[in-house]
């Protein structure tokens, strides 16, 4: 099955990473010629096509990671065949959407995060489609969800990436001013986030729970919460949710 991609930039660098990282052949994955198509296929050996035409006419599985606001320009007009799927990784851009340019392909919408290089993204998928689990299980974990209005809450998460990785930087910066060494610091910090998601992710008892037990009355952990809590913290980062949703939905 052939792969093709439309857009060949940070992210998918990083999922094509990913890839290759599991084994996939460079020479099954024929790259659009902006961006870093060129550059990626001159070092890596993927493919390289003419145009975007050409990728999808000789593509099984088209992988569309444009800007938002290109996305229906960008396959618009394209030889696009029944049985092909078009897996959009362009936030905020809905199936219909994509549907009314890329008939009679088969739209979906997949959010990875540039964690693909590590094999390590948590990617949520609508509407499932088989022939993309093994693509998706190359750079971490399909997360396959109901309908699009799930879909559209969920790729808020992507945006907490980027948060969480600031809150990583500022926290492991402060340890570093305060005497740690910086590479410690920063390993330190960033597996402390990485220990802490496994905990929610891998054990079964209420996420409540499992944060109750680490919070000791007049403990430290307590102590942070409480600050926290009094500066608004929570709210502000629930806030910050609600805002990137809405943007997603005005694109929509």
């Amino acid at each position: 099955m052939r792969l093709g991609i439309i857009g060949v930039g940070h992210l998918s660098a990083t999922i094509l990473q990913g890839w290759l990282r599991a084994g996939r052949p460079a020479r099954q994955i024929l790259l659009s010629p902006r961006g870093r198509g060129a550059e990626l296929s001159a070092t890596q050996g993927f493919g390289l096509a003419a145009d975007n035409a050409e990728v999808v006419r000789d593509s099984d599985i088209v992988l569309l990671a444009v800007r938002p606001a290109d996305a229906a320009g960008a396959i618009e007009g394209l030889p696009w065949r029944a049985g092909q799927i078009l897996a959009s990784a362009c936030a905020g851009v809905p199936i219909a959407r994509l549907a009314e340019v890329a008939r009679p392909a088969e739209p979906m919408r997949i959010m990875p995060i540039t964690a693909s290089a590590l094999g390590a993204s948590p990617t949520v998928v609508f509407p499932h489609h088989a022939a993309l689990d093994p693509l998706l299980s190359a750079i971490g974990t399909a997360i396959v969800l109901d309908s699009e209005a799930q879909f559209e809450a969920a790729t808020v998460s992507a945006a907490v990436y980027g948060w969480v990785k600031a809150l990583i930087r500022d926290t492991a910066d402060w340890s570093a001013r305060r005497g740690l060494d910086e590479t410690a610091a920063r390993q330190l910090v960033a597996r402390t986030f990485v220990a802490a998601g496994r905990m929610l992710d891998e054990q079964d008892a209420p996420m409540d729970r499992l944060i109750d037990s680490v919070v000791t009355p007049g403990g430290i952990t307590e102590a942070g919460m409480t600050r926290l809590g009094a500066a608004g913290v929570p709210e502000a980062w629930l806030a910050a949710c609600a805002v990137v949703l809405a943007q997603l939905d005005r694109r929509s």
